[in-house]
């Protein structure tokens, strides 16, 4: 199925016939359900499996927009949502949308919120009230994703990584977490902050501080922050993220969380 897609990705003209349609339908299928996923942790780290990514944007060509119906409402889009919520055992509140291609793992619940095709939510994660995981997003088991959470997606280039949040983290109220930032497992961003490629992440719990880009290590406890730049025109604030602590490792997430907010006074 990869040769076939890659094939198909380097000759466009492949995409004419039937039977290589189905092949980039099979692709979302198995997307769907959770079989194949683009990015995979391994023993070395997270991999993009770009084949897939480029089954994603080869579906969309092959694809006719019609009427999607969800009772009063009437949608005209080429990508159907997801079905059989019921059987997948997840809990999905009005409004919110998970559309076909996307997984949704056992536990999962979506307040009116939205996920897109490509993304990955893993078994009891919550997505809450007006939360979006975007195209190719990796979300990990016992995330909780706050009210307003922005986490972009990665479509193209198919070799960029998407957003990967890890295991048992806590993403605060209105955050924004984009162009394939990492935040590793059990980390704690408070409301408001916002993570990009470029973003400078900086550790002031030493005594001298230490910068990262895009990534936020595990078990980190986050909140926004400023430094100062020269401009030509004078000096002025630019945002950053500035981790103020860790999570304690011998106490549960819950108790883990509630006591990174009464130690360091994180906003959620």
């Amino acid at each position: 199925m990869k040769e076939k897609i890659e094939a198909m990705w380097n000759d466009r003209s492949l995409l004419q016939t039937e039977e290589n349609k189905e092949i980039i339908r099979s692709v979302i299928e198995k997307l769907d359900k959770g079989e194949i996923r683009c990015a995979s942790k391994t023993e070395t780290g997270w991999i993009v499996n770009e084949w897939v990514k480029k089954a994603i944007l080869m579906y969309f060509p092959i694809q006719e927009n019609h009427t999607i119906r969800a009772g009063d409402l009437e949608f005209f889009d080429k990508i159907d949502t997801k079905h059989n919520i019921e059987e997948l055992n997840v809990r999905i509140v009005p409004h919110g949308v998970a559309r076909y291609g996307s997984f949704l793992a056992r536990g999962v619940v979506m307040m009116p919120s939205y996920v897109n095709i490509g993304a990955y939510v893993d078994q009891g994660t919550m997505v809450d009230t007006w939360a979006t995981v975007g195209s190719c997003a990796q979300i990990g088991k016992r995330v909780h994703l706050s009210g307003g959470v922005g986490i972009g997606g990665v479509l193209e280039p198919v070799q960029a990584a998407p957003v990967i949040i890890e295991d048992d983290c806590f993403v605060g109220s209105r955050c924004i977490v984009v162009e394939g930032a990492f935040v590793g497992e059990g980390a704690v961003l408070g409301a408001n902050v916002v993570i990009t490629g470029s973003t400078k992440i900086i550790d002031v719990t030493g005594s001298e501080p230490k910068e990262y880009r895009g990534y936020v290590p595990p078990r980190s406890v986050v909140i926004p922050g400023g430094y100062t730049k020269r401009y030509p025109a004078g000096e002025y604030q630019v945002p950053c993220a500035l981790i103020i602590g860790q999570r304690k490792a011998s106490t549960d997430l819950k108790t883990s969380l509630n006591d990174a907010l009464r130690d360091f006074g994180v906003s959620v």
